[in-house]
């Protein structure tokens, strides 16, 4: 029988609550760990203090996302490749194995230009995977706006691992399975959320609420040799109350583990 894959709750599950939170309820809904996502919030860039939360609650931290959104371009300096050294730096004190990088934006000019390349260099001077995420292109009255480059789809990039978002193929209008069988072994990690439709927002819904095919690839990595995680990365701040926010959070992962338990054929 193959290894149950684990499921993890990333941090920004929980915003705006903060890092510790995100910890204390992973530990008490059942989740298998926890994927940090580097914030403006000190405690997610403090390597000590997460390493002691995550003793502290049983909860280990399994992937590590470089603060590479908009909202976080100055966190840890302005240099990309700095971030992403850092990034790798406080991930294997904290014994995870996954950095999840985004493609640049365009005006990063000369990281865009030597992602790929660099990426590499980088990739082959650490014991972790650096896997990059799928994102989306920006469309606005008809026109396409390339935000990203070399390009925002991960399949168009010379890269070793990535990082497939159900709520980014929503927003992209990509084939999520189509996305996954074409990666094959490059599919490192799986960001579960769901998507209403295509465009913005990015809404990071309860998977089953939207209209991505979220059930039959869990299903299918259960039925492959799967290496990796899957991280619950859902929006919850709209949530009223706590509670609202723990049946969302439990709920998605109750999704994850009976579509794990139920592996499809292999296509």
């Amino acid at each position: 029988m193959a290894a149950r894959i684990p499921v993890a709750l990333s941090t920004a599950s929980v915003f705006p609550e903060r890092t510790a939170e995100a910890f204390e309820l992973a530990a008490r809904l059942g989740y298998d760990g926890v994927e940090v996502m580097v914030t403006a919030d000190p405690v997610s860039q403090d390597a000590e203090v997460l390493g002691r939360l995550s003793e502290y609650h049983r909860m280990p931290v399994l992937a590590l996302h470089a603060p590479c959104l908009l909202v976080t371009q100055r966190v840890w300096g302005k240099e990309p490749w700095p971030k992403l050294e850092r990034a790798a730096e406080v991930a294997g004190k904290l014994g995870a194995k996954v950095v999840v990088v985004h493609p640049p934006f365009r005006w990063q000019r000369e990281y865009a230009r030597d992602f790929e390349s660099g990426l590499a260099r980088l990739q082959a001077s650490h014991q972790l995977a650096f896997a990059v995420e799928n994102l989306y292109p920006i469309r606005a009255a008809g026109a396409e706006v390339a935000a990203y480059a070399p390009h925002w789809n991960p399949l168009e990039l010379d890269c070793a691992h990535v990082t497939l978002d159900l709520s980014h193929t929503a927003v992209s209008d990509s084939d999520a399975l189509e996305m996954a069988d074409e990666l094959g072994g490059r599919l490192r990690h799986v960001h579960l959320a769901d998507g209403g439709k295509p465009g913005l927002p990015d809404e990071h819904l309860v998977p089953g609420r939207g209209s991505q095919p979220c059930g039959p690839l869990l299903e299918r990595l259960a039925a492959q040799d799967y290496a990796g995680i899957v991280v619950v990365e859902i929006s919850t701040r709209r949530a009223l109350t706590d509670h609202e926010r723990r049946i969302d959070l439990v709920d998605s992962l109750a999704f994850a583990r009976v579509h794990l338990a139920a592996p499809s054929p292999v296509p």
